[in-house]
């Protein structure tokens, strides 16, 4: 007899990523309920029919709560959250008492993140990857479409690697491009896809360029890992770039098909790296 799934908190930050779990779920009829984050998820994903509650980040002490009263026992964090406002970070008791626990030693993104989901293991839930969810989420290694990486673009993917791995190291960000050997960019808070749009006006004259995307060495899999979509592919086009490479096993890629034909079409390559290989030399 088949074991029934355990029921899945949804914890929805902006982006896709959000409505294609939640299309998953409604799929393979498992058992869920949305917490969505205000000023972040999208409110057309939010529909009627979706079981749900809208809450800001400071009040994670609330959410807490709704989701043991929802019957939750594991708990998927996904999607993009932006820099919070003064009045979202407003906290109720439960996230002020988080918050002295933890006090500044969690400044970086990944040091939050993991307290939390500490926090969320202690009330007897299990935090999951996106992945452990939707097996065919995660870029597999090797080129994804058409298009391949030519001897220059491998020196350039082979800098990038370098760089984003030290930018992860320091908990700054995922991303880097690369343009003939020249760091055109980092990630910082703003977010790969204003990252590649800002390097769209300092590219060099020849050779495009390449996007490099790598998850943190010291990053939970189950948190924050890099993603790729079609928009990614739409703004490295617009920017010029010749492809991407990213993190093979560890970057999520939303829409796979439809990221391939339309990097295929716009003639950028996709390829799935590890970094250990680049590292090397």
């Amino acid at each position: 007899m088949e074991t029934k799934a355990k029921k899945l908190g949804i914890i929805a930050g902006g982006g896709t990523l959000p409505r294609s779990l939640i299309e998953h779920c409604k799929k393979i009829n498992r058992d869920f309920f949305v917490l969505a984050i205000e000023g972040n998820a999208d409110p057309t994903l939010i529909t009627d029919d979706i079981p749900h509650a809208w809450i800001r980040i400071g009040q994670a002490g609330t959410g807490f709560k709704r989701f043991k009263d929802e019957k939750v026992e594991e708990v998927v964090m996904i999607g993009t959250i932006h820099r919070p406002s003064f009045k979202d970070l407003i906290p109720d008791m439960r996230t002020t008492a988080f918050f002295a626990k933890i006090g500044a030693k969690a400044l970086g993104d990944d040091g939050i993140l993991r307290a939390l989901i500490k926090e969320i293991e202690a009330e007897k839930m299990r935090v999951v990857g996106i992945h452990e969810v939707m097996g065919d989420i995660l870029v597999k290694s090797g080129v994804l479409g058409k298009v391949k990486p030519d001897k220059d673009d491998m020196i350039d993917i082979t800098r990038g690697v370098k760089v984003a791995f030290v930018l992860g190291q320091l908990d700054v960000g995922q991303a880097v491009i690369v343009q003939q050997g020249l760091v055109l960019g980092m990630e910082g808070i703003e977010g790969t896809d204003e990252l590649i749009k800002r390097c769209g006006g300092y590219k060099r004259k020849g050779s495009g360029g390449v996007l490099v995307k790598l998850r943190k060495p010291q990053q939970d899999m189950r948190i924050d890992l890099p993603t790729i979509g079609p928009r990614t592919i739409e703004n490295a086009k617009n920017s010029g770039l010749n492809g991407l490479a990213v993190h093979a096993g560890n970057t999520l890629i939303v829409d796979e098909k439809e990221v391939i034909k339309a990097a295929d079409k716009a003639g950028l390559f996709i390829i799935g790296i590890e970094p250990g290989d680049y590292l090397e030399h």
